[in-house]
């Protein structure tokens, strides 16, 4: 199976769960400190730190520390990455799955 497909699957099972989804949403609008995620969230810190290693495993968003503090933003290499392999899988194309398995016919022509 293609890597990318593999990549892609890590990244969206990362996007699956609610409280992720919201919390790259929430970094949409720029970088935030994990107390505000904590607060915002009304979660415990394991609980926190839980998903954003998931978020920060997959290349969903970045983090650095400043003092006791640690700051999350969303990596846009990594969103515009996923975004042109989505777009990829989406579109019509000539090296689609369905004519690679016949040898150049797709099988939805027969």
């Amino acid at each position: 199976m293609n890597d990318s497909y593999q990549d892609l699957a890590r990244f969206l099972k990362a996007l699956s769960d609610p409280k992720r989804l919201a919390i790259v949403d929430m970094l949409s609008c720029g970088e935030r400190c994990a107390c505000d995620l904590l607060d915002y969230f009304s979660v415990t810190q394991p609980t926190l730190s839980h998903d954003m290693k998931v978020l920060l495993a997959c290349g969903i968003c970045t983090s650095r520390k400043s003092g006791k503090n640690t700051y999350y933003a969303l990596c846009g290499d990594t969103l515009e990455k996923f975004e042109g392999v989505l777009h990829h899988i989406l579109s019509p194309k000539k090296d689609c799955i369905c004519f690679l398995q016949k040898k150049g016919k797709c099988t939805c022509e027969s």
